[in-house]
């Protein structure tokens, strides 16, 4: 029998290999068989987990600074990248960019987490600006992407989507070439590679945010084609095991706000909304405030989830470099998470993933 590391026994072997970084994984991946078996086993991920070594990362679409300022103050027509940071760490890098985009990722594309992938999906054509229906999967194990399958049922943008961490990705509402609010709803496979078409919402729904909350899919706010632009307080929940859309709540939002900082904060009960310069949370049917967002950052473009932090990455207005701050959810006390220069372009949006 094969040793993982000759002459070590396979418990010491396990754990040197656990301590691997993510960055690493495709190089480990390629010494040996043996090797490319362990980094792939659901075993080694939970024992990455268990032993927290496993690294928490946010991935976020931003755009390139200006050479030597990472400021997109004069740039007209930005060219965005997938930025990853590593808040613990303070260290940041830069994805490669997924075929077809190696000249600026799409804009107002979505990004979602599905345990190591990382799904791309839609946006507008940087050259075009027609919609795109495309899907790109990055794989941290193998460090590639592949091409997905199309999402289907014509042009959407501006939708709702989340994961429910196991392989399902969801998708709601949005808007079609022509500026009609959609009531549709799809779910994406990822293993599988499949969509499939799920019921329609009780309402239409553009420029609603998705999160994914106690085994449900919520599509939160957004507003129908009529009022174009006037934001709502309602959400509704999908239920995958009974396959329906279960639950409408009228009032969910405290205020009518546009719901993209909106973020599930982890322990499946409380969740954060940055609104009026202030960051509230809602546990049970009660929003409170939690925190005063920095005065450095007046314009929030993400917000993400941490375990027992909040990352929030903004700037003080427009075209001036993003910045991020760090809520440390027990004291409520912010520390500011430093940028290097290049990291500091316009945040569309992003994602958390734990490796």
């Amino acid at each position: 029998m094969m040793e993982l590391i000759s002459g070590l026994p396979e418990d010491v072997a396990r754990g040197c290999l656990i301590r691997v970084s993510y960055q690493q994984f495709s190089t480990v991946a390629s010494v040996c068989r043996l090797w490319k078996s362990e980094i792939h086993a659901p075993e080694f991920h939970r024992q990455r987990r268990s032993t927290k070594y496993a690294q928490k990362l946010i991935t976020i679409v931003q755009a390139r600074g200006e050479p030597g300022t990472g400021s997109t103050k004069r740039v007209t027509n930005p060219v965005y990248r997938l930025s990853v940071f590593e808040p613990e760490t303070g260290h940041w890098t830069e994805l490669p960019p997924p075929p077809e985009f190696y000249s600026g990722l799409p804009m107002f594309c979505q990004l979602v987490s599905v345990g190591y992938d990382l799904v791309l999906l839609g946006g507008l054509d940087p050259s075009s600006w027609r919609a795109s229906n495309s899907v790109f999967v990055y794989n941290f194990l193998s460090a590639k992407w592949r091409r997905a399958a199309d999402m289907p049922g014509g042009p959407r943008t501006f939708f709702a989507c989340a994961s429910d961490s196991e392989g399902t990705v969801f998708v709601a509402g949005g808007h079609d070439n022509e500026k009609n609010a959609l009531r549709s709803a799809l779910a994406y496979d990822v293993n599988s590679d499949r969509w499939v078409s799920l019921p329609d919402m009780a309402a239409e729904r553009d420029e609603c945010k998705g999160v994914f909350r106690r085994g449900r899919f919520i599509a939160v706010g957004g507003y129908p084609t009529e009022t174009q632009g006037r934001f709502g307080t309602s959400a509704e929940a999908f239920d995958p095991a009974t396959w329906r859309w279960v639950e409408v709540k009228e009032d969910f939002l405290d205020c009518a706000t546009c719901p993209r900082t909106f973020v599930n904060g982890g322990d499946d009960e409380a969740v954060f909304l940055c609104s009026g310069g202030d960051l509230i949370s809602l546990r049970g049917d009660t929003w409170q405030k939690m925190a005063t967002v920095p005065r450095e950052i007046r314009n929030v473009a993400y917000v993400g989830a941490l375990g027992g932090t909040l990352v929030l990455i903004g700037s003080s207005g427009y075209g001036e470099v993003h910045v991020a701050f760090g809520l440390d959810l027990e004291s409520c006390n912010w520390r500011k998470l430093e940028s290097p220069e290049g990291f500091r372009g316009h945040v569309q949006t992003g994602c958390v993933l734990e490796i």
